[in-house]
């Protein structure tokens, strides 16, 4: 090998991790869209069944999308040393948060539901931190704050300011759900995304099943088309589609900078809540977008 040419390698490679990065954000971003569809799809499908019944049955479909692509390629089951992380993704992000936000729809407007989104990057963040040992900047968590403060103040702002007999699950949602995308995130180092949420659905097959059999024998069951259409996107876009794609982009960019794309989340879920449901949106919403915009870009830039 020549002078010259040992000289020119770093370029490439330069290239390619600016290419990583930049796939890592489209991907993450793809899993937001995905992700703030979730609640107005949950109000859909509580149009036809219980909240208890719903989270199972969109468990339990998922669940079965990832089969048959885990059974379809042969893939082999996760060493024994993954099985606690993947419980924790399926305590977080396959029955915990869908659960308790579900259960909080039930009494909160999808407009005050937003307020968890609001408040999850930052929670994820700084779990993340705690977790994998890696302290952004304080630029970064200046950035980070800012968003999420435009976020709850645009959000409760939105429901008037006051908080609601659903806010101690909103709460604990947080809690499970950023545990579940920090601990998915480190999988997906060993892991394809898709296998990470893939066994985790899997790992919850028997208590989802079970969990359907008695949601749909004690809470009504009204099959409408809002409500099948919902349960089948809460199904195959939230839980599977959009957190494949969420992994893999938190394995390109770290959990920490992939959490802060989120901060657009509720701003797109209040988007839906007007033209799926029929909420009313003020006039402060493209002030708040673009306020949360600036912030992302700078979560994004800075190390």
């Amino acid at each position: 090998m020549t002078a010259q040419n040992s000289a020119t390698l770093p370029a490439p490679i330069a290239v390619q991790g600016h290419t990583g990065r930049a796939n890592g954000t489209v991907l993450a971003a793809l899993g937001v869209v995905a992700f703030s569809l979730t609640f107005p799809a949950t109000v859909w499908g509580m149009e036809s069944f219980g909240p208890w019944s719903f989270v199972a049955l969109r468990s339990v479909l998922a669940a079965l999308i990832a089969g048959v692509f885990l059974l379809a390629l042969r893939v082999p089951l996760p060493g024994r040393a993954h099985w606690a992380g993947l419980a924790v993704v399926a305590a977080g992000v396959v029955i915990g948060f869908p659960l308790l936000t579900t259960l909080a729809l039930r009494t909160s407007s999808t407009s005050h539901a937003a307020v968890v989104v609001g408040l999850l990057p930052l929670t994820t963040a700084a779990l993340a931190a705690l977790r994998t040992g890696v302290r952004p900047s304080p630029a970064f968590w200046a950035a980070a704050v800012a968003g999420a403060v435009v976020v709850l103040g645009f959000t409760l702002a939105q429901s008037g300011g006051a908080l609601s007999a659903g806010d101690g699950f909103l709460f604990a949602s947080l809690l499970v759900c950023a545990a579940g995308y920090t601990e998915g995130a480190r999988l997906t180092k060993v892991l394809p995304g898709w296998q990470v949420i893939g066994w985790a659905l899997v790992l919850c097959l028997p208590l989802t099943l079970a969990g359907s059999a008695l949601g749909v024998a004690h809470e009504p069951v009204h099959l409408t088309a809002h409500g099948i259409t919902g349960l089948l996107w809460a199904a195959a876009g939230s839980s599977f589609l959009g957190l494949y794609v969420w992994y893999r982009g938190m394995a390109e960019i770290g959990p920490a900078r992939a959490s802060q794309l989120q901060l657009a989340q509720p701003l797109l879920t209040l988007v839906w809540a007007v033209a799926l449901l029929g909420e009313r949106l003020t006039p402060a919403a493209p002030l708040a977008a673009g306020a949360v915009l600036v912030c992302i870009a700078v979560t994004q830039r800075v190390k």
